[in-house]
């Protein structure tokens, strides 16, 4: 077996740990932005939904290296590994400067765009927190780009205290730019840019030390285009998928929006508890990648059956396990918020839908796809994502929402919806076998 209970603990608890920082910090973020007043929070929510749209499409990008560089690893070309990281490493950073030179060129076009007419105070500290966070968009890449490596190595104890180097500065430096400094959004975007810098830069030195199975080599970096090739093919796709799901919650949002106060902030409660529910699932989707993958490079279909049965399997278990505790401790947890009763029970109502059906449906959903995406088998996961996300994400949001007036709940019933039409598309594809002509099993 290529790896060991022991191989699989090493890589998924620091992965488990490093989702749950992440989530939590943000939340930390989200209290003290707050503190800055209406217009700056507003801003830098507003920005927020857009960073992450481009976040996510360099998050595929390190995707699409991490496969290649796994599928490398499995197949024992550990030379090939190591030229195809410095391809990745580069060909991010390069794409991420183009992005960034026409995020701020075009700033306050761009904010038109995705959010129409806002006003004066709110555009103003939308540009200013934009501006400062897209200067460090390359650092991220390169940040991504490394900690993908790494995980390919199985070695994720490394991203995971790094990740938690860039969070400490990151929070500490939040308290000191609005607190201290009261210097508003931009207090809140350099230490962002900071602590991003700071990350990418020690990941960087790190993935330079020759004792690591991949390395990167001192000889003079040059464009090899078939190992770029390589990577594109699983990037793009990916980063088009992760794209078009951002947008489609940011419009899944504005038909929130047209709600009222109540179920706005009910929605805003319920998918910060969501998120905490998804944890484990979303570490184990990055060690999908890196496992699948070996077994891929080492032409072995047995291990790949093997290990996507194993993975999914303690993905539900630890699923339905985190889940149940929030389910139970829900009345408890709402109780924390101060919120009015109404919007107190829409939200429990929410997390409900939520959590209760995310123990069945939410990891042959979102992990799965993940096995597919190792296989090289990233259009079909790309087509049935989209597909999915603007017929019942969007569109059964209408239909169910607003058309039938149940409001946020009928939102919330047409993303189980889509849930269900995934795992019907992803299960039947992996039972079909038609992956293994991706891989060349």
């Amino acid at each position: 077996m290529l790896f060991s209970k022991q191989d699989l603990k090493k890589l998924i608890l620091p992965l488990v740990f490093e989702q749950a920082l992440a989530i939590t910090v943000g939340m930390a973020d989200s209290m003290m932005v707050s503190s800055a007043g209406e217009a700056a929070i507003s801003g830098v929510s507003l920005v927020d939904m857009l960073n992450n749209l481009i976040i996510s499409v360099l998050s595929a990008l390190a995707t699409g290296g991490a496969v290649v560089t796994s599928q490398y690893i499995g197949a024992g070309k550990r030379e090939e590994a190591c030229r195809s990281a410095k391809q990745l490493i580069y060909t991010a950073g390069l794409i991420t400067i183009g992005i960034t030179v026409l995020v701020m060129a075009l700033n306050r076009p761009l904010l038109r765009l995705f959010f129409g007419r806002i006003e004066a105070d709110v555009m103003d500290n939308a540009v200013i927190y934009l501006l400062i966070t897209a200067l460090s968009f390359p650092f991220l890449a390169v940040y991504n780009s490394c900690a993908a490596l790494f995980r390919s190595m199985g070695n994720s104890k490394i991203t995971f205290k790094v990740s938690l180097l860039m969070n400490v500065i990151n929070v500490v430096g939040n308290a000191i730019g609005i607190y201290v400094l009261h210097l508003g959004v931009a207090g809140v975007a350099i230490p962002s840019l900071v602590s991003r810098a700071a990350a990418a830069v020690v990941l960087y030195i790190l993935l330079k030390n020759p004792v690591h199975m991949i390395h990167l080599t001192k000889e003079r970096f040059h464009f090899e285009p078939e190992v770029v090739r390589r990577i594109l093919y699983i990037g793009i796709p990916s980063g088009i998928e992760n794209g078009i799901f951002q947008l489609g919650r940011v419009l899944v949002v504005s038909i929130i929006a047209g709600f009222g106060t109540v179920q706005i902030a009910a929605n805003g409660v319920a998918n910060s508890l969501d998120s905490m529910g998804c944890i484990v699932g979303q570490a184990m989707s990055l060690a999908m990648i890196t496992v699948i993958g070996r077994c891929v490079g080492a032409g072995d279909e047995k291990q790949v059956r093997y290990y996507t049965k194993k993975l999914l399997g303690i993905t539900y278990l630890c699923t339905a396990i985190v889940n149940s505790i929030i389910l139970i401790s829900l009345p408890w947890i709402l109780s924390l918020y101060g919120l009015g009763e109404e919007t107190t029970r829409l939200a429990w109502i929410l997390v409900m839908i939520h959590d209760g059906m995310a123990i069945f449906l939410w990891p042959a959903s979102f992990v799965l796809p993940n096995m597919l995406r190792a296989c090289n088998d990233v259009r079909f996961t790309m087509v049935v994502s989209i597909f999915s996300m603007f017929a019942f994400r969007i569109g059964l949001s209408y239909v169910i929402g607003v058309q039938m007036e149940l409001g946020a709940i009928g939102v919330w019933i047409a993303m189980v919806v889509d849930w269900i039409f995934r795992i019907i598309c992803f299960v039947g594809r992996y039972a079909s076998g038609k992956w293994k002509k991706m891989c060349r099993l």
